[in-house]
């Protein structure tokens, strides 16, 4: 017998939505028009490192009265909780559950606009919604969500024998060029980057960071003194 198999890996949870194109664009004019708005509806307390070129939202996002957004808002959840579902073998019941809550923001990236490596603490899941991408080469890393490989041990010596493993097995970090429509869900705890935007016009996304808490659970009793 011989056998190779994956003793560890990361779940990513790519989902697309059809005929995409009037929500984008509708998407598109709400986000230009709030971003038009400056200090308003910018995130007040960011965190992560980006530059001028890259606006990023409040964190309310999904909270927002537009029917755009609720549209967006149950595509993500709908994909999320089947996610979890199948992940984690929960039945329906299992999952109505589970309350979700999440935070949720939009970014537009101008040219040479990115996104510093970073993961996002007290949260389980993490997703990303492509609303616009295109006016750059396809064929380079603009704009590129980028994950970074977790088994950073396994960097601590390469000879050929590594080097050039394929994946899921390849020490390099897993790149994407996100399509309009297409949603990414990932564990919150996986580094993950956005790539410098060398387009001519904007790069848009949404993105959203979940946590869950199960009906009727509360936390044990503990004494006090």
């Amino acid at each position: 017998m011989f056998q190779i198999t994956p003793a560890f890996a990361v779940p990513l949870v790519i989902a697309k939505l059809d005929d995409c194109q009037a929500l984008n664009a509708q998407l598109r004019e709400l986000f230009l028009e709030k971003e038009a708005q400056g200090d308003k509806y910018r995130n007040p307390e960011p965190m992560v490192y980006r530059n001028t070129a890259l606006f990023e939202s409040n964190f309310r996002l999904f909270d927002w009265p537009q029917s755009c957004i609720a549209t967006l808002r149950t595509f993500c959840y709908r994909n999320l909780y089947r996610a979890i579902g199948e992940l984690n073998g929960y039945d329906q019941a299992t999952l109505q559950k589970l309350h979700i809550s999440v935070e949720s923001w939009f970014h537009i990236a101008r040219r040479g606009g990115y996104f510093g490596a970073h993961n996002h603490a007290m949260h389980s899941w993490s997703g990303v919604y492509c609303v616009k991408h295109e006016d750059d080469d396809p064929n380079s890393q603009s704009g590129l969500l980028t994950f970074i490989n977790p088994n950073g041990a396994g960097s601590m010596f390469l000879d050929m024998a590594l080097a050039s493993m394929k994946p899921p097995y390849a020490l390099s970090p897993r790149m994407l060029r996100l399509e309009p429509g297409q949603l990414v869900l990932f564990p919150s705890w996986l580094l993950h980057e956005v790539l410098p935007y060398e387009g001519t016009s904007e790069r848009i996304t949404v993105a959203f960071n979940a946590r869950f808490a199960v009906e009727g659970a509360r936390p044990a009793d503990v004494p006090l003194g």
